[in-house]
């Protein structure tokens, strides 16, 4: 399954110059690459500011403040369009919200009773199940492998000595994130820029705030609580889904899904700049084979890109 580029129902350009093609070329999946890096670093500095406000509002409450505060900000930004649309295209939009409510609340649920860390590698191996499926070429099979390694060393060698439901909550919510991942290519190629989104996360917001409510109650209003949730909303939910959802409209979902597994490396490095987290050789060589994994992949899309023009 190689989801199709968003520019391909544009109508023809005209005839370029013998330069523009090598310049396009050059620019050639560059662009959607970047997108998602910058989504996945703003990630994961929101991650380590959630973790600290999961004990102010609670892990259902922090996702809610997370889900609203983007959903308002989306709303406001985007202005989304609500006539016009097909059926279709609120059935793939409901449940791209229902995904999104999901995902989150599965892996907040998880953090709070496992490490971040290992939290993050069990729901890596979503997107990376993703890739394999969804690839047509074997190379893309090798890189999958060898990121699927480097997660694994990411998370010591085993996961034996964490709680099992911390476990299965990061395990359901990498399955979630592998749906947000098809679901959110889906809205980008029925919806302008980031209307589709902007709408999905409404929808998400609407069906989870009863939860935090009910788990965190007054807590919620906070002026605190709200500023650090605003926060998070923006660095977790609004800049990294709006950078995906655009680069899902120029990257294929297996190679994509193979750059998600970068989200681990960039939380230990995080940990190593920021919080001066030393590094053991043996997560060290999980990075390196996580980034070699994810290289191979870009080098994969390069080339294809490149033949087919």
């Amino acid at each position: 399954m190689t989801l199709p580029s968003a520019d391909r129902s544009a109508p023809a350009p005209a005839p370029a110059t013998p330069a523009a093609p090598a310049a396009a070329a050059r620019r050639g999946p560059l662009g959607p690459v970047g997108l998602v890096l910058a989504g996945g670093i703003s990630v994961q500095f929101g991650g380590a500011l959630a973790v600290n406000l999961m004990s102010r509002a609670g892990a259902l409450g922090v996702v809610s403040l997370r889900l609203a505060v983007a959903a308002l900000v989306l709303l406001v930004v985007c202005r989304p369009r609500l006539r016009g649309h097909s059926r279709t295209d609120w059935g793939t939009v409901v449940v791209f919200g229902v995904t999104l409510a999901a995902m989150n609340g599965l892996f907040y649920q998880s953090i709070a009773r496992i490490p971040l860390g290992p939290a993050v590698t069990l729901e890596v191996l979503g997107p990376l199940a993703l890739s394999v499926l969804a690839s047509r070429r074997a190379v893309n099979l090798v890189w999958a492998g060898l990121a699927l390694c480097g997660v694994f060393l990411l998370g010591g060698g085993g996961f034996g000595g964490l709680d099992p439901l911390g476990v299965a909550f990061a395990l359901s919510a990498g399955a979630m994130w592998a749906a947000y991942i098809v679901f959110s290519a889906r809205t980008g190629r029925r919806f302008p820029q980031a209307d589709g989104l902007a709408l999905a996360m409404a929808v998400a917001a609407v069906l989870f705030l009863p939860l935090g409510v009910i788990e965190s109650g007054t807590r919620l209003l906070d002026p605190t609580t709200i500023a650090l949730g605003a926060a998070v909303a923006v660095l977790s939910s609004v800049l990294p889904y709006t950078l995906e959802l655009l680069a899902l409209r120029r990257l294929p979902a297996s190679t994509f899904a193979i750059l998600m597994s970068l989200e681990p490396a960039i939380a230990a490095t995080a940990g190593f700049l920021i919080l001066n987290q030393t590094l053991s050789p043996t997560e060290s060589l999980a990075i390196a084979l996580v980034i070699a994994a994810s290289m191979g992949a870009v080098r994969t899309q390069v080339g294809r890109g490149k033949a087919n023009q």
